[in-house]
C-alpha cells in the first residue's frame, strides 16, 4: 500500500506542474481512475481543462485521443467505420478516435444528442458496436469529457443518463491570485510540459485498480452511507443504485489514495460532491435552489456517524 501511495504522490506532483494550485482536482480525478470512472468538466474555457487531460494521460502512460465536438460530429467520427482497401478488395475496419485508453471529448454538449448518444456504450461496457460488429477498447477506459455552462450558446443539454455515467462532475475554476501571476510569468498555461513525467502504465493501474476493491467496509459504515442515501432520496430525484454504488466505489479510492484500508465517512463525504452534484435534481414544482453543492454537503453532514 505505501508504494502505491508513493506512486500516486508522484503522479499528483508531476500533473501539479501543468495545473498550478488545483491540488483537490488533480485528487479527485486520481480517485476516479482509481475506481475505474469517467469525469465531466463543467467551466469556463481557459482554465485549464484540456491541459488537465494530457498531463493526466501523460503522467499514467495511458495512450491519448482529443475529439473535438462540434454541431455537425458524427457517431462514425468518434466510433469509427468500415473503409473499401482497394487493394484486398474489401471492407477494412478503421478504428475512432474512441479506441484509446484516455479520451478527451472537448465540448462535449455542443455534439448533437444523436453523436453524444454514441459514447454511452463505450463509456458503460468498454466496447463499441459499428454495423453489428463489436470491438473492444483498450484497457483501462477512461472518458475525460468538457462542457460549456449551460448558458453558453450553441449547447446541447446532456440527458441525465449521459450523466449518470459519469462518475464525478468537477470545476476547475480561476487560479488564485498568486497562482495566476506564476502562469502570467510563464507566458502560457502549459509552459510546464518539460516537468511532467510518465509515472505509472496501464499494468499498473489495473492493478491499483483491482487493490481498490479490496477496501473495507465494514456494516457501521454501510449503515451510515445508506443513511444519507435514503435522505438524499426523500429530498431528491435522480440518485440510482448506480449511483451510490459509484459513490461507494469513489470513497474507497479515496481511501486507497490516503493510504488507509478502509472507508470512513470521511472519505464518503470528501468526494460526495463530485459524485452527486449532476445527479440530483429537485423534484418537479418544488422551488428551483441555486446553491446544489451546499444542499450536498448539509445533507451528508446532517447524518449522524455511528
Amino acid at each position: 500500500m505505501n508504494e502505491n501511495v508513493k506512486a500516486l504522490q508522484a503522479a499528483r506532483q508531476s500533473i501539479s506542474t501543468m495545473l498550478l494550485g488545483k491540488e483537490k482536482v488533480i485528487d479527485l480525478c486520481l480517485c476516479a481512475f482509481l475506481a475505474g470512472g469517467h469525469i465531466l468538466i463543467e467551466d469556463l474555457p481557459g482554465v485549464g481543462k484540456t491541459t488537465l487531460a494530457k498531463a493526466l494521460a501523460r503522467t499514467l502512460g495511458l495512450s491519448f485521443s482529443r475529439i473535438q465536438c462540434t454541431s455537425d460530429l458524427l457517431p462514425a467520427d468518434i466510433l469509427g467505420g468500415n473503409i473499401w482497401n482497394g487493394v484486398a478488395q474489401n471492407l477494412v475496419f478503421q478504428r475512432g478516435p474512441i479506441n484509446a485508453q484516455l479520451v478527451l471529448a472537448d465540448e462535449l454538449n455542443r455534439a448533437s444528442p444523436r453523436t453524444q448518444s454514441a459514447c454511452l456504450q463505450a463509456m458503460e461496457e468498454r466496447e463499441v458496436t459499428v454495423e453489428g460488429q463489436t470491438y473492444v477498447l483498450p484497457r483501462p477506459f477512461f472518458v475525460v469529457a468538457t462542457q460549456n455552462p449551460s448558458e453558453s450558446g450553441g449547447v446541447y443539454q446532456l440527458p441525465e443518463s449521459q450523466l449518470d455515467r459519469f462518475l464525478f462532475r468537477l470545476t476547475i475554476g480561476l487560479p488564485t491570485r498568486d497562482t495566476e501571476i506564476d502562469l502570467l510569468k510563464r507566458g502560457k498555461i502549459d509552459s510546464g510540459n518539460a516537468g511532467v513525467q510518465e509515472v505509472l502504465n496501464s499494468e499498473k493501474i489495473l492493478e491499483m485498480q483491482n487493490l481498490v476493491q479490496k477496501i473495507e467496509v465494514n456494516d457501521r459504515l454501510l449503515r451510515y452511507f445508506m443513511n444519507v442515501v435514503e435522505l438524499l432520496r426523500s429530498r431528491f430525484d435522480g440518485l440510482s443504485p448506480r449511483g451510490s454504488l459509484g459513490w461507494l466505489n469513489a470513497a474507497k479510492s479515496y481511501a486507497f489514495l490516503n493510504g488507509r484500508n478502509m472507508v470512513t465517512p470521511d472519505h464518503v463525504q470528501a468526494v460526495a460532491l463530485a459524485t452527486l452534484s449532476h445527479r440530483l435534481v429537485r423534484r418537479p414544482g418544488e422551488t428551483e435552489l441555486s446553491k446544489m453543492y451546499e444542499i450536498i454537503t448539509e445533507t451528508v453532514q446532517e447524518v449522524a456517524v455511528f
